[in-house]
């Protein structure tokens, strides 16, 4: 996920001071060129680096740690609140009726954003619209018609119409019954001065609640740019960032945040429409950190039960964690993993498991995507009981079989049993991690403080 890098640095920074009951000053200086170098590689604005970087050298300095604290510890409480404080709260954007308009440069995500945006409040109990008002980029219209219908969600766009501002006024009147309505706006390849005044025309027709600025996680330093045009003209009130699922530094969409003195709405990560999150500073900077998210977590499984029809008591996704872990065990989760997510972003939310646990397996190890699960289901439909229980038994004429009756390729049959070999690795190696007297310390402090599900930076301790 993007920022990755990031989280993976400051972590190997702060490891660093790894044993030390005390710190030096030439310690602190050590961290902060480190954390200067880390938030640089990830595109953060230079000047919103030395503002970090100097207060998080201040404190380092001047406060003293409570009495038996790591040293570890007690840096990295600090740098978690500078950040948290760097991105700010989450937008305001309360359960109830209510007009939000997209802006941002073609390519951003705006139109996947929306339908996002628009099945998130759905889930919520609200009745959201897509109002798809971009008459500039062909085949605008199709991918919001198609993306609002496997949203489930109202929409309304006229492929035929010319004039933004009327299908905007238009598309208010036709999903008036509508509680929030998600007008999704036109992009530029870059900002251009009929861009604005069509956004500005459109903003007084539809007199929005809250405009929220979409940004493509890879903008980089030209985000701080685009941001200040947007905010001057239309007024930001919070950032999407898109894309969070790609190999992109991330650091301008939070450089935006700063420059419109704003805050993050949402985060897109992946493709699927399910593939949004609502921002929680806490959560998301405490996964940065490697400290796991419990309130994301809890969403995710609580999501998945409902999706797959899974009684609460029926599964437990550490069950994958703990005992003799076989291809039943595979199939029987799968569908419901499937629902909460990739993998790696499932054990980045559960303390103790993310962070700088996940940087020591192979960048493989927990790659299953939505179509290769399909297929390993359907070819474990095809497996007996026994083979399923002891797949290390499965030889080259069984192999044959199960491809034959299951219409897959022999080659995807060994796929599914390499892919259950690394995930059998994997968790074994989580297991035996598990019981590290340190790992064990931080998860018991942070289910202690944060275990109500609000995340957060419970693992720290009380300081």
């Amino acid at each position: 996920m993007v920022l990755d890098d990031l989280g993976s640095s400051l972590r190997g920074t702060l490891d660093k001071l790894r044993g030390k009951s005390r710190i030096s000053e030439e310690d602190i200086e050590e961290i902060v060129k480190e954390i200067q170098r880390s938030l640089l590689s990830a595109d953060v604005d230079v000047s919103l680096v030395m503002e970090l970087s100097d207060s998080i050298k201040e404190r380092a300095l001047e406060e003293e740690p409570p009495a038996g604290t790591p040293a570890r510890d007690f840096v990295l409480r600090i740098v978690y609140e500078e950040l948290v404080d760097l991105i700010g709260e989450s937008t305001d954007l309360p359960l109830e009726e209510q007009t939000i308009l997209l802006a941002g440069l073609q390519g951003s995500g705006k139109t996947t954003s929306a339908a996002k945006m628009a099945w998130w409040f759905s889930t919520k109990g609200l009745r959201p619209a897509v109002i798809q008002t971009d008459t500039f980029r062909p085949g605008a219209y199709d991918q919001a018609k198609e993306m609002t219908e496997r949203a489930e969600v109202d929409f309304y766009g006229d492929p035929d119409a010319e004039d933004p501002v009327e299908i905007a006024r238009t598309g208010l009147e036709e999903t008036s019954e509508a509680d929030v309505h998600i007008v999704d706006t036109a992009g530029r390849h870059a900002l251009e001065d009929d861009l604005i005044e069509e956004i500005e025309e459109i903003e007084g027709v539809v007199e929005p609640d809250t405009s929220l600025l979409v940004l493509d996680a890879a903008i980089g330093q030209g985000a701080k740019e685009q941001a200040q045009q947007f905010d001057e003209s239309i007024g930001i009130d919070g950032v999407v960032i898109t894309k969070l699922d790609g190999t992109a530094k991330g650091g301008g969409a939070l450089t935006a945040v700063d420059q419109t003195d704003s805050s993050i709405a949402f985060l897109g990560t992946g493709e699927e429409v399910q593939d949004v999150e609502r921002f929680e500073p806490d959560g998301f900077i405490s996964r940065l950190l490697g400290m796991g998210d419990l309130g994301q977590l809890a969403e995710r499984v609580e999501r998945a039960m409902q999706e797959t029809e899974i009684e609460e008591e029926d599964w437990d996704p550490e069950d994958m964690l703990q005992g003799q872990f076989t291809l039943n065990d595979m199939q029987k989760q799968m569908e419901a993993m499937n629902n909460m997510g990739p993998l790696d972003q499932v054990m980045d939310m559960i303390p103790g498991f993310g962070g700088g646990i996940k940087d020591q397996l192979p960048d493989d190890a927990m790659d299953v995507t939505q179509e290769r699960m399909r297929t390993f289901s359907v070819i474990m439909d095809s497996m007996t009981d026994a083979e399923k229980e002891y797949p290390k038994a499965i030889g080259a004429s069984q192999i044959e079989r199960i491809a034959r009756g299951s219409g897959t390729s022999e080659e995807e049959v060994r796929e599914l049993l390499q892919q259950y070999k690394m995930m059998e690795r994997t968790i074994k190696q989580f297991q035996g991690m598990g019981s590290d007297k340190e790992m064990q310390r931080m998860m018991k402090q942070m289910q202690q403080q944060g275990g109500g599900g609000g995340g957060g930076m419970g693992g720290m301790g009380p300081f």
